[in-house]
């Protein structure tokens, strides 16, 4: 992936994903506001039944437990990054690898930050169907 600046969304993004990376649950945690959220996916999921997302620091920790914890990993492979304003959108897939099966979520996922870095919103946009059709043994 191409970037061409420190931006401070795509900072905060790469930081995110290394967190993930290490299953570093509180370094994760730290890197929203106070009032941060994560929509991920955006819309009613298995995670988020009612669609509003995860907003603040116990919630996105039990988004954690919930989503992050119980996988074996989880791999960032994206193609390019978007960064405009307090925003970027990373492009390509977020491969997860659980209870010996890979499955790759193709899709656009955005951070937005606050002037002081921290994350106000990550917002994954991907669709539960097309990822579930792409299991496959690990």
């Amino acid at each position: 992936m191409t970037t061409t600046t420190e931006h401070p969304a795509r900072v905060a993004g790469f930081a995110s994903q290394a967190a993930v990376r290490a299953k570093d649950k509180a370094a994760w945690v730290a890197l929203f506001a106070a009032d941060g959220i994560v929509e991920d996916p955006v819309g009613p999921s298995f995670f988020d039944p009612e669609g509003k997302g995860h907003r603040g620091p116990e919630a996105i920790a039990a988004f954690w437990d919930k989503a992050i914890a119980p996988t074996e990993s989880i791999e960032f492979l994206f193609d390019d990054s978007f960064a405009c304003g307090g925003e970027v959108a990373f492009t390509g897939r977020i491969r997860t690898t659980m209870g010996g099966q890979i499955i790759d979520a193709e899709g656009v996922f955005t951070y937005r930050v606050a002037e002081d870095g921290k994350i106000l919103a990550l917002r994954a946009f991907w669709e539960t169907e097309r990822a579930m059709a792409t299991m496959k043994p690990a």
